[in-house]
């Protein structure tokens, strides 16, 4: 009696590159990769992740050039890995190791390969900008993260290459297996080939994108990887396994009869993502492997930043401000102030849009990171014991932002540093900088009582005072205490969502009826 198949696997499964030998692919493919290299003088630069398809690219180059005389290996094949700083910590130091293991292998093969590790801007990074700036955690309507993290590093680099030779070409592990939308705009690209299998970057001018793999499967890396021995030294079994580990059920599986599913569908990212409901990778690694459960208090602090403010009916909600959890649709908003990040209030269907996170939520999420942090150090397998979930260049950008930009003079970075690590922070005291040191913002915060507008507008009417009161010429002085009082002068939300509701109101009417200005003349909202 036949076991009917689950729902969603095929009863005839596709054969690893539709039924051709591996080798007879392998020696198609390298062919055209050597004649690819050598009809010009254009670098190339290789996109690598550490993931299966990336490494299957690269594994091909290097397999193509070993085969060429040196006379021809004339120019020079970029290796580059962006790192957000972010990663998934197992997946990061995966592609640190390979990346130094490249380095020798192709050093001592003497081929042109140059690996390059890439990585954000200071002003650019995850923690900068959410704890720094308060940038709400990354949505899909607001993915403020991706461009930062990923795109800017890299496009930068190749940016540099092309400066310098003109031109570049691009060899990327994209296929169009990975999903539909993939598909369609590699074929979209395809239309506009200058050369055999080359295809315009529609993002960076004059650099040029070769896809080697563009018609694999999943089974068709595996079965490439699993067959073609790593060239640079590394080992792709430990790459399978680390694949196995990220799967819910364990299984990372070659194709063996029609009932084998296909590994491969894991993806491993930034380990703070947001932008989706549940980071399954990393959940799957700790549920799989006992060695990986020091990543749990990782997972618990993403999950915190996801939806780390419970849920509440409304802003009219009496608890709203209290942040009292009801089983209510998810918000954030009472963990970010009311104005936007430039002090303004904007409303869409007559309610605040928020901005920024604001300092209590800021500080804590710092303080929580940085015990997370000093708890795997002292306690998780000593290959992670150095792990730096947060930079100390990090800290000193948040701790400038904090004090100079947004006019938080208690200077926290420091005591809170000190209350998660047990150390002293490495940066010197900012106090003589400041109009009041530490103890006399408390005594500030203290006749201010639950005034938390009042508080910040003297706060920052000090910080104004001080950054002006040292300069020769004091020119925009009375704009800056201006935007410092209008940022303030709100009795709380509601009476500022009001003030916000009558401006946009006069506005309608001045717009509908324009001598209704000279009419209101100074009666009107400021």
């Amino acid at each position: 009696m036949n076991t009917p198949l689950p729902l969603g696997i095929p009863t005839v499964r596709r054969q690893p590159f539709d039924g051709r030998s591996l080798d007879a692919v392998v020696a198609e493919l390298t062919d055209e990769i050597r004649e690819l290299y050598t009809a010009d003088e254009v670098p190339w630069v290789i996109g690598y992740s550490g993931g299966k398809d990336s490494t299957a690219v690269l594994q091909l180059v290097w397999m193509a050039l070993k085969e060429l005389p040196k006379g021809k290996l004339t120019k020079p094949v970029h290796v580059i890995s962006t790192d957000t700083l972010v990663e998934n910590p197992v997946v990061a130091a995966w592609v640190t190791t390979s990346l130094e293991t490249m380095a020798k292998g192709a050093a001592d093969q003497a081929l042109p390969i140059e690996p390059h590790r890439l990585t954000p801007e200071l002003k650019d990074t995850f923690w900068v900008n959410l704890l720094g700036r308060g940038y709400p955690a990354p949505r899909p309507k607001f993915r403020w993260c991706t461009e930062r993290l990923k795109i800017k590093p890299s496009n930068s680099f190749i940016r540099s290459v092309v400066a310098a030779h003109g031109e570049a070409i691009m060899v990327l592990g994209i296929r169009k297996a990975e999903s539909q939308a993939r598909a369609r705009a590699m074929e979209k690209h395809e239309k506009r080939r200058v050369r055999d299998r080359l295809s315009p970057n529609a993002n960076l001018p004059n650099s040029l994108v070769y896809s080697p793999v563009e018609a694999w499967a999943d089974d068709d890396v595996w079965e490439f990887l699993m067959q073609k021995p790593n060239p640079w030294g590394y080992n792709n079994q430990d790459l399978l396994t680390m694949y196995q580990g990220a799967s819910a059920d364990g299984e990372c599986p070659l194709v063996v009869d029609s009932t084998t599913p296909s590994c491969g569908s894991s993806r491993f990212g930034c380990w703070t993502c947001t932008l989706v409901e549940e980071d399954k990778s990393m959940s799957a690694m700790v549920q799989n492997d006992e060695e990986k459960e020091w990543m749990y208090p990782l997972l618990e602090l993403r999950n915190k930043l996801d939806m780390p403010f419970g849920r509440v009916e409304s802003e009219d909600d009496p608890d709203y401000q209290k942040g009292k959890k009801l089983p209510h649709p998810r918000t954030d908003k009472y963990a970010r102030d009311f104005r936007r990040m430039n002090g303004k209030v904007m409303l869409f269907n007559d309610r605040a849009i928020h901005g920024p996170y604001l300092q209590k939520w800021r500080e804590d999420w710092l303080k929580e990171l940085l015990e997370v942090q000093t708890h795997i150090r002292a306690t998780a397998p000593e290959h992670v014991r150095n792990i730096e979930l947060i930079t100390l260049d990090e800290l000193h950008e948040i701790r400038r932002i904090w004090v100079f930009e947004k006019h938080e003079v208690e200077d926290s970075v420091p005591k809170i540093y000190k209350q998660a690590t047990g150390e002293d922070f490495p940066g010197g005291r900012l106090d003589e900088q400041l109009v009041l040191g530490s103890d006399e913002m408390e005594l500030l915060k203290e006749i201010c009582g639950d005034d938390e507008l009042h508080y910040d507008m003297v706060r920052e009417l000090l910080a104004v005072e001080r950054k002006y009161r040292t300069m020769a010429r004091r020119s925009g002085l009375f704009q800056a205490l201006e935007d410092a009082v209008q940022k303030g002068f709100y009795e709380d939300h509601a009476d500022a969502v009001s003030f916000a509701q009558q401006k946009q109101k006069w506005r309608e009417e001045v717009a509908n009826n324009p001598t209704l200005d000279e009419e209101i003349g100074t009666n009107a909202p400021a």
